[in-house]
């Protein structure tokens, strides 16, 4: 037991995110993300929300500073699905940067994904949930 961790965040995910060196990239993605088949390493955190998981990784893991640090899956041309997650992912990170979030299209973010770090598989219902982050330097 360590104090001051959060308790949401797996031994395996820190152990992930100690590994992870600056400019290394990190997915917090919903549940319907295929995760399984785009991740190099998966960590799964089934029964969680994104915004929780979001919330206790940003109390460890540097923003990157030199590049956008954050990157949101946008919504496919025409759909017009509400995203009100979005705003609740900006609230979450604006104390740790002032950067805006980059949006990508599907299947560019989809490929960019497989090349991240690793991908954390949250239990996350929201549509267009998934997340990029970029790790800094402390």
């Amino acid at each position: 037991m360590l104090k001051g961790i959060p308790s949401i965040l797996s031994p395996e995910l820190l152990k992930i995110l100690m590994e992870m060196g600056h400019g290394d990239e990190l997915v917090i993605s919903d549940g319907n993300f295929p995760a399984a088949s785009m991740a190099k390493r998966l960590v799964r955190l089934d029964g969680h929300a994104s915004c929780k998981v979001l919330e206790a990784i940003l109390q460890l893991f540097p923003l990157d500073t030199y590049a956008p640090p954050v990157y949101l899956m946008d919504k496919v041309p025409g759909d017009t699905v509400q995203t009100p997650i979005w705003e609740t992912y900006r609230k979450i990170t604006a104390p740790f940067t002032d950067a805006q979030p980059v949006f990508l299209e599907r299947y560019a973010f989809y490929e960019r994904a497989k090349q991240a770090y690793a991908v954390v598989y949250t239990g996350e219902t929201a549509l267009y949930a998934k997340k990029k982050k970029k790790k800094g330097v402390i």
